[in-house]
């Protein structure tokens, strides 16, 4: 593990390095997080807005907040790690350079998941730290207990983002093309911005035992809200830890099937 962190500080020097390179770039990436979170916002301004709105599922604007916050800052995970790293596993196994990896005193997975990071899209981070800190200081009854449980339950949902995603990308070792599989998971994260009480029972179900975007985003504000049950607190380090292990065992499988692009 103390290599692995040393090579991980190594690359993230590199990236600062070349990021650095084009400082105008990290105006125009915060215009786009800036972008980014004035669309999930607006959503719930137009619908707080309204003098009949009493609340979004069972949600107060400034609990609604928390999921934007949460939701932001996944994004800005999506944006500064996976995206720049595992989008490139698809042209790495094509070109070849996936061997030289495999050839590294070091473990694949950990390679293709850390080389290189987007340090430019750190304004997601930033923007979702503020809009939780909004919403933190609108709220009542906010506990350190409840915060620390929030930060927890958001570990295992970026576990579990990771995870997913990595499986995504490990198709590529069958699949030439893997980006419109990766999109369809953007289209259907993006509904992570709400609570996942303000859908339909059907959808609701789908988001949390199907496809756990509720996990993401809505538990670890129920947790800040003190609304979280037991169960749903136990069934999400559950999920991060399956979900983990399922991708593992999926790119060792994958790894046993290539067979190098010099074969």
């Amino acid at each position: 593990m103390r290599r692995k962190l040393r090579l991980l500080r190594v690359f993230l020097a590199a990236t600062l390095s070349a990021s650095l390179e084009y400082r105008l770039n990290f105006i125009g990436a915060l215009l786009t997080s800036l972008g980014d979170s004035a669309v999930a916002l607006l959503g719930l301004a137009l619908f707080y807005a309204r003098p009949e709105a009493g609340s979004l599922g069972g949600w107060s604007y400034p609990q609604a907040l928390l999921v934007v916050g949460f939701f932001m800052l996944t994004q800005g995970f999506i944006s500064v790690v996976l995206q720049p790293n595992l989008n490139r596993v698809a042209e790495s196994i094509r070109t070849g350079t996936l061997d030289f990896t495999l050839l590294k005193p070091i473990d694949a997975q950990w390679s293709v998941s850390t080389r290189n990071l987007n340090l430019l899209r750190l304004g997601d981070v930033l923007v979702g730290l503020m809009i939780l800190g909004y919403a933190l200081a609108r709220l009542d009854q906010v506990t350190a207990a409840g915060v620390l449980l929030a930060a927890l339950l958001f570990v295992c949902a970026l576990v579990t983002v990771y995870s997913l995603w990595f499986m995504l990308a490990t198709t590529a070792f069958w699949f030439v093309k893997t980006d419109n599989v990766t999109e369809l998971f953007n289209g259907v994260f993006g509904a992570a911005r709400f609570p996942a009480s303000s859908f339909p029972a059907p959808v609701r179900i789908a988001l949390t035992f199907v496809l756990p975007v509720a996990f993401v985003t809505t538990i670890p504000a129920q947790a800040i809200t003190g609304t979280l049950t037991p169960a749903l607190t136990l069934l999400a380090p559950a999920i991060a830890g399956a979900a983990f292990l399922a991708g593992r065992l999926f790119w060792l499988y994958a790894l046993r099937n290539y067979t190098s692009a010099s074969s």
